[in-house]
């Protein structure tokens, strides 16, 4: 009886720890720094490849292949439509298109950098940010923003893809 209730419990413990191994987190984490002597806001966007990837495919139906050898320009243009269609910022209560500038990979995550030039005050930033919401239902985006040293956070997600700072 020993015997059956061990491997019993051996079973279920095998189960729930592959759960965990299989359970994926859904995050992106978006920095935005306000650089008061260049007058300008600086974004830098950490996204999971393979989630982006597949955000590409499913909104434009083409694959894509970002941070891989098959990477081609148009997935590099791809890129940067889905995130200024999914990620935009308000300043001051003004739209303000981000300029992207590159990007770089980093293990299995690319590293998007834009800025916004001609920002001279920060009163208030508006971020909507809905970046893999439509593949993940789990999806956070994490809004990190220092302006005069001061730092400030924003959680973002398929429900709430809004928020405001002041």
């Amino acid at each position: 009886m020993k015997k059956v209730i061990l491997n019993v419990v051996l079973i279920v413990l095998l189960f729930s720890l592959s759960s965990l191994a299989i359970h994926k987190f859904y995050i992106a984490i978006h920095k935005i720094e306000f650089n008061k002597k260049a007058k300008r806001v600086e974004i830098t966007s950490r996204i999971f490849i393979d989630d982006i990837n597949n955000a590409l495919e499913k909104k434009y139906n083409t694959k894509t292949f970002l941070a891989s050898d098959k990477e081609t320009e148009n997935d590099t243009e791809l890129l940067k439509k889905y995130i200024a269609e999914k990620f935009t910022l308000k300043i001051n209560g003004e739209p303000k298109p981000m300029l992207f500038l590159s990007k770089e990979i980093d293990d299995n995550v690319i590293i998007c950098y834009f800025n916004i030039k001609n920002i001279s005050k920060i009163t208030t930033i508006e971020v909507q940010n809905a970046i893999l919401t439509e593949l993940h239902e789990e999806q956070q985006n994490i809004i990190q923003v220092t302006y005069n040293s001061k730092k400030s956070n924003l959680l973002l997600t398929s429900q709430n893809t809004k928020g405001m700072l002041k």
